[in-house]
């Protein structure tokens, strides 16, 4: 399966462009590019951004993928099934990914075979961006797409999905989801990544 990395957004409440920014001497998005790539169930990394970054990406040596609409994830998430196929969805700012947790969801998508697998929490909160997508997922966004509607969750929600509950799969896994969202939050990751 493909991981598609969503790059497209403005990241206003960091105060610069913060998948570039350098975390132990890489972009933090290359961090997150790592991390995923290390599940086995993933063959090959794309990053789905906006038309002024695609060049930047791509000179750092990835693959990018333009997304046009530019409606938030609903619409890297459609460009990514639309381009790609099935997919594995992740956010280019969450640098400590688990590639036992990512195969663990492919897995589970394999296994049910249904048109997404997303993790839940207890109280019914939905991980859409640590997520395995159908390219069959695509009708549905589009549709929503086309009538306005660009919560990805709702477009999940009536999709039948497969739902993997958090609380029971090991703890450490987690930290999967956190994601930077400010430059204090880099004082929060895990592991060996040092800013």
């Amino acid at each position: 399966m493909i991981a598609a990395v969503l790059a497209g957004g403005k990241a206003k409440r960091f105060g610069e462009e913060k998948l570039l920014y350098k975390v132990s001497g890489k972009p933090l998005i290359a961090h997150a590019i790592e991390r995923v790539s290390k599940a086995e169930k993933i063959e090959g990394v794309v990053i789905i951004t906006s038309r002024e970054k695609k060049e930047t990406f791509e000179r750092l040596g990835f693959r990018a993928i333009v997304d046009e609409l530019e409606i938030g994830p609903i619409g890297g998430v459609y460009t990514a099934l639309r381009e790609l196929g099935d997919v594995f969805v992740i956010a280019g700012d969450m640098p400590s990914i688990k590639p036992e947790f990512v195969d663990y969801i492919i897995e589970r998508f394999h296994e049910l075979n249904p048109i997404v697998c997303v993790p839940k929490w207890e109280n019914g909160y939905l991980e859409p961006l640590h997520a395995a997508y159908s390219k069959n997922f695509s009708k549905i966004l589009e549709e929503q797409i086309a009538e306005g509607r660009y919560m990805l969750n709702e477009a999940i929600r009536l999709s039948n999905p497969c739902y993997i509950e958090i609380e029971p799969l090991p703890k450490e896994w987690q930290e999967s989801f956190f994601n930077v969202n400010t430059k204090s939050d880099l004082r929060k990751i895990k592991g060996s990544l040092r800013v």
